[in-house]
């Protein structure tokens, strides 16, 4: 039987519409996470009605802001076989041609978030956007010493992202922690999980939205216990202060938050929830004006 939802969710954010795109799902496996013990993470996970071994969801977002066409990642493309490289064709359905996208802002390199900037001839995808990146990503995914010095297991990762920002060398724009780089667009540094790892803070008409990237990846389990975190973590007591932060601030500001790892469509809220927290999905609404909107 086909799946009910087609993996493109939209959202009014004040003027602008952002759009979820789901890129795939895969299997994860309970000893990539590090600080919490297998048992209790499986018994967190179980607790939430969570599948074992746990499935990680990979998401982008389109942005049509301020008549700008942007996108904040591009998933795995041809990185990790079928299940996932999906993006392509969400934007197809959802009408929108690689042409058209002026700008595509990067949380950060690994692999399922860069390889959709190829082509299947390993040329760039979106020939007329710019690449928008941390400073601090750069300098290490393309830095040949520093993948000198990596553990063979880490190589393939340097790999990707080589190759997927190669054919963007010529237009690509590096950016800081708190940099506005489009109207309404921030970036929000997150540091850990990889050295220029960024959030993307989007806001239009009153309205904000804080893109987060990888804070979370399996949200059954680092909502309640922020101290989880995951062995590809390049630096992971710097990746689980960024969680905190992100989490706190989230919480505190009630901001509308979405994220690569969380489960689709991805937007919702975080609250406070014992020594952790715990994400309320946004509610869906038929249109934009509530249930009783004139047709």
């Amino acid at each position: 039987m086909p799946h009910a939802n087609p993996g493109i969710h939209h959202i009014k954010l004040g003027d602008a519409v952002v759009t979820a795109l789901n890129d795939g799902q895969f299997d994860a496996d309970i000893s990539w996470v590090v600080g919490v013990p297998a048992a209790d993470a499986e018994a967190t996970l179980r607790e939430g009605f969570r599948l074992l071994p746990p499935r990680i969801t990979v998401s982008c977002f389109l942005l049509r802001v301020g008549g700008r066409t942007v996108l904040v990642d591009t998933g795995a493309g041809a990185n990790f076989g079928h299940v996932l490289g999906a993006t392509k064709a969400r934007l197809a359905a959802a009408g929108v041609a690689p042409e058209s996208i002026g700008t595509v802002l990067l949380t950060h390199a690994h692999g399922d978030h860069v390889g959709g900037l190829l082509d299947a001839a390993g040329g760039a995808a979106f020939p007329n956007a710019e690449l928008v990146i941390d400073a601090r990503e750069t300098a290490f995914w393309l830095d040949k010493d520093i993948e000198a010095k990596a553990p063979d297991m880490a190589r393939q990762g340097f790999a990707h992202a080589q190759n997927a920002l190669a054919p963007y060398a010529e237009r690509t724009r590096l950016v800081h922690d708190g940099e506005e780089v489009l109207p309404g667009v921030t970036a929000f540094g997150l540091p850990g999980h990889t050295p220029g790892h960024t959030g993307w803070l989007i806001t239009s008409g009153g309205s904000t939205l804080l893109i987060w990237a990888d804070v979370v990846h399996l949200p059954g389990l680092q909502f309640a216990r922020p101290d989880a975190r995951l062995a590809f973590d390049i630096d992971g007591a710097e990746a689980e202060a960024s969680r905190r932060r992100a989490l706190d601030v989230a919480a505190t500001d009630r901001l509308l938050v979405a994220g690569m790892h969380l489960d689709f469509p991805t937007f919702g809220h975080v609250r406070r929830a014992g020594t952790g927290y715990a994400f309320e999905p946004l509610v869906w609404t038929p249109t934009d004006e509530g249930l009783f909107s004139p047709v």
